[in-house]
């Protein structure tokens, strides 16, 4: 496996493997990795001759009372993880390298960045476009795979890569779970044992609402107080959002549900007492599922 750290190296590997007529597949990743990335490096593997995958904790998508100094790094571990799961090259470029003395240039997805975590992490979305831009400007790669736990983000991504007409097929991989349903990610390592208990309320108000809409349930508001029920069980819990909405568009779903519909859980678990008083902050966790609203029967008539 390759390690390559600066973007003039990557751009002559790419140019070599387009040359050799060979596609690449790039699983972008802010490292601290788990079987949720490695999964998303079998959908590449499946799709792609090469697999790339980059690390890099991107600064700018953090808000200034963000948990960017507390992100896990745990390189030596990231890159065994690769090797192991046949990772063909790693990109993990320094902060400087992706972003020079000088940097002025953003890009921004303007209506999908509003909604969901954008109305609380308002600087999050345009941080996620630039460095995702740049990466795919990078490694130039045929496809680029993404999970759907952070369901706005792929949506955002997708319509960036339609709107500036890059040549990169986007692919999203399904959200991978613990044994006891809570979505893997990296933050779950601060979850402290009574929080990580309370976690599970996600994936069980999850549940509910698909079974609520599985047995015909079209009221968008009932379905959302089925969810918040469920959520109001964690006593740590504070729900930042628990909404519903069109999955291509993140527009707010219709009071009656109409077909396929997203509903979105942004959940942060405050800290313990003892955590409290050392003044550290929760953990937020999101979280989402596709409800499929059966068609009534006057509509299927």
């Amino acid at each position: 496996m390759r390690v390559v750290e600066t973007v003039q190296e990557l751009h002559r590997a790419s140019a070599a493997e387009r040359a050799a007529g060979r596609r690449v597949a790039l699983v972008p990743t802010m490292g601290a990795l788990h079987a949720g990335h490695l999964s998303l490096v079998e959908i590449a593997r499946r799709r792609a001759d090469r697999v790339w995958l980059s690390i890099f904790v991107n600064p700018t998508q953090f808000g200034p009372s963000e948990d960017l100094t507390r992100y896990p790094r745990p390189r030596e571990r990231d890159l065994a993880l690769c090797r192991k799961a046949g990772v063909d090259l790693v990109f993990a470029p320094g902060v400087d390298e992706i972003y020079p003395p000088g940097s002025q240039t953003f890009v921004e997805v303007t209506e999908l960045s509003r909604p969901l975590c954008g109305r609380s992490r308002p600087v999050h979305f345009r941080g996620v476009a630039t460095v995702v831009t740049k990466l795919l400007a990078a490694a130039r790669p045929a496809l680029a795979v993404f999970g759907e736990k952070d369901f706005q983000q792929l949506a955002l991504i997708r319509r960036l890569a339609r709107d500036l007409l890059l040549d990169v097929e986007i692919v999203g991989g399904p959200i991978v779970r613990e044994p006891d349903g809570l979505a893997l990610s990296s933050r779950n390592v601060h979850l402290d044992p009574e929080a990580r208990t309370q976690a599970l309320a996600l994936p069980r108000a999850l549940d509910a609402a698909e079974r609520a809409t599985a047995a015909g349930e079209r009221e968008a508001a009932t379905l959302l107080g089925v969810v918040r029920a469920e959520l109001a069980k964690a006593s740590r819990a504070e729900i930042d959002y628990a909404e519903l909405c069109d999955p291509e568009t993140l527009e707010p779903a219709p009071a009656r549900l109409a077909g396929p519909t997203l509903l979105a859980l942004a959940v942060r678990f405050g800290p313990a007492a003892e955590a409290t008083a050392a003044n550290r902050p929760g953990v937020r966790l999101i979280d989402n599922r596709l409800l499929l609203a059966p068609a009534s029967p006057e509509e299927s008539s």
